[in-house]
């Protein structure tokens, strides 16, 4: 492509989100300057993606800073506004910890923040493309067949990280080595980030692809369609069970029924030693009406009411690997 999608850059008046929302139909950037802007963008997943959200936790500590310094609060304030953005989304640790990580650095001021916030982003990018690189290896060591006909689920490239992308950037790695012949990409329901999100991001590289349901992940795997398939990851705990998009788990029961490898992609940052395991992982619940409505027009009975956890977890015993800068680790 012509130039790298970012997902988010910090300009002299803020932070610039792109809209994630709005794709793939308009490119639309919003431009930050208020805590609950922020916190808003995050909710509705204009930003979305672990690594994404870890540099919009640490540039929101910057608009907080910037923000309370318009409007004369006093510490505690700026400290439970802070609070507000670092608890905006359960699951994904990055959010968190990206608040945590430039935190230190408030004492100093917003440019000290900024300097810290940029070096998350610049090591966020370097990571991904050692992650590409580590699970290429490891695909390419493991399975014989060429063209790879890979498979992933939600979105995991440029758009849900600060560049590159983490599984996505293994599919990227493997087409730039012109091992590639297909990808299915899971459509993600129900807000489809993967039809909406990861099919314009491999559209936008000329990647092959096919979009395809949810449910037909499991057949088209155990068809003998699939080679590989590779998700990304939002928390994992310290046994590697792994929280993903809702819809994870069913991939990788029939990736191991068909026998193919499962894997994962994800900088250190989604490693969360504090978690002993995937029973501990918070699983957000997002609002009724994702389900229950189609581009707002309700599809489902009045009377009917919806689950909607965004997220599910993946034991340990069924992920093949997991990749991050560093390597591989198997459980």
């Amino acid at each position: 492509m012509a130039s790298e999608i970012r997902s988010l850059a910090w300009h002299d008046t803020g932070l610039r989100l792109l809209d994630q929302t709005a794709l793939p139909q308009r490119v639309v950037y919003l431009d930050i300057t208020e805590v609950d802007a922020l916190i808003d963008a995050i909710r509705r997943l204009a930003v979305r993606g672990a690594p994404a959200l870890g540099a919009a936790g640490a540039y929101g500590v910057a608009v907080a800073m910037r923000q309370g310094g318009r409007e004369g609060w006093d510490a505690a304030r700026l400290a439970a506004e802070i609070g507000r953005i670092r608890d905006a989304r359960p699951t994904a640790v990055n959010l968190a910890g990206g608040v945590d990580r430039v935190l230190p650095f408030a004492a100093e001021g917003v440019e000290a923040v900024l300097a810290e916030a940029d070096a998350v982003v610049r090591e966020d990018v370097e990571a991904n493309h050692a992650i590409g690189r580590h699970g290429a290896d490891w695909i390419l060591s493991r399975v014989g067949r060429r063209p790879l006909r890979v498979l992933t689920h939600c979105n995991t490239g440029s758009l849900a990280t600060a560049g590159w992308g983490t599984a996505l950037g293994i599919v990227r790695e493997l087409h730039a080595r012109g091992v590639l012949e297909v990808v299915y990409v899971d459509e993600t329901r129900p807000l489809l980030q993967g039809s909406r999100l990861t099919a314009w991001e491999l559209a936008q590289e000329g990647i092959a692809h096919l979009v395809q349901p949810d449910g037909a992940a499991a057949s088209t795997i155990l068809r003998g369609l699939v080679d590989v398939a590779v998700i990304g990851a939002d928390r994992i705990a310290a046994n590697g069970d792994t929280a993903n998009k809702i819809g994870s788990v069913g991939v990788a029961l029939a990736c191991a029924d068909a026998g193919i490898p499962f894997v994962v992609a994800a900088p250190l940052t989604t490693f969360d030693d504090a978690t002993a395991h995937g029973d501990e992982i918070t699983i957000e619940e997002r609002p009724e009406s994702e389900v229950l409505e189609v581009a707002g027009v309700r599809v489902a009975p009045v009377e009917s009411r919806a689950f909607n956890p965004a997220f599910d977890v993946t034991p340990a015993r069924l992920i093949s690997v997991i990749v991050n800068e560093a390597g591989v680790r198997e459980y």
